[in-house]
C-alpha cells in the first residue's frame, strides 16, 4: 500500500478536496494508495479537526515547541520527518503548510514531496501572491503544481491552472477563484503521479 501524509498548517481545504477524491475515485483499489495520516504543525488548525472527523489518523506537531532549541527549524524538521517515516510515506503532500522547509527535510523527500502554491510558477513565488498578481496588472493568475525542491517554490511543474483577474478584483475574490481551482487540481496531479508509481 502506498502511504500518503499530508501536512497542514490551517483550514485544510485542500487536504479535504484530495481525501474526498481518493475517496470517490477508489485510490485505494486504483493505484493501492490511502492516505495514512495527516500532520499540521498548530494545535488549532481546523484542517486538524476535520481530519479527525474524516476519519483519518491524525499527528500535531507544534513548531513553537522547538523555539528554545539551538536550531530550532532544523530541530523541528527532524522530528518532523520521524512523524512522517513512521508511516513510510510513497508521497507527501504539502497542503498549506507554512513552513519553510530545511535543506536537509527537503532532500529526505526528494521525488517524493508535492507542494500546491497560489501563482502560476515561476512567477510570484513566495507570499501575497494575489496582491502582487493584480498590483502587475496580470490578467491570468492561477496556482501549480510542483514537486520540491531546496529552491523555495521551484522544481518541477506538475501542473497549473489557470484563471482570469477581473476588473476589479480584490485580492480575496481572486485567492477564492483560485482556491475552487486548487481544489480540483491537486487531486489531479497526486493521481497523476500513483499512475506513475504503480
Amino acid at each position: 500500500m502506498k502511504n500518503i501524509v499530508i501536512l497542514i498548517s490551517g483550514g485544510g481545504s485542500n487536504m479535504r478536496a484530495i481525501v474526498e477524491t481518493a475517496e470517490r475515485e477508489g485510490w485505494a483499489k486504483q493505484f493501492d494508495a490511502r492516505i495514512a495520516a495527516v500532520v499540521s504543525n498548530r494545535p488549532e488548525s481546523a484542517g486538524l479537526a476535520a481530519a479527525r472527523e474524516m476519519g483519518l489518523h491524525t499527528e500535531l506537531l507544534d513548531h513553537r515547541a522547538f523555539a528554545k532549541e539551538p536550531e530550532p527549524r532544523v530541530a523541528f524538521d527532524a522530528a518532523l520527518a520521524e512523524v512522517i517515516d513512521r508511516h513510510a510515506p510513497a508521497l507527501v503532500v504539502l497542503a498549506g503548510f507554512m513552513r519553510i522547509l530545511t535543506p536537509g527535510f527537503v532532500r529526505h523527500y526528494a521525488g517524493r514531496m508535492v507542494n500546491i502554491h497560489p501563482s502560476l510558477l515561476p512567477a510570484f513565488t513566495g507570499l501575497d501572491t494575489h496582491r502582487r498578481a493584480i498590483a502587475a496588472g496580470c490578467r491570468v493568475a492561477g496556482a501549480t503544481v510542483h514537486l520540491v525542491t531546496e529552491e523555495l517554490d521551484h522544481g518541477p511543474i506538475l501542473d497549473q491552472a489557470v484563471v482570469p483577474v477581473l476588473p476589479g478584483d480584490t485580492p480575496e475574490q481572486l485567492s477564492a477563484r483560485v482556491l475552487a481551482q486548487e481544489h480540483r487540481m491537486y487531486p489531479r496531479a497526486i493521481a497523476a503521479l500513483l499512475r506513475v508509481q504503480r
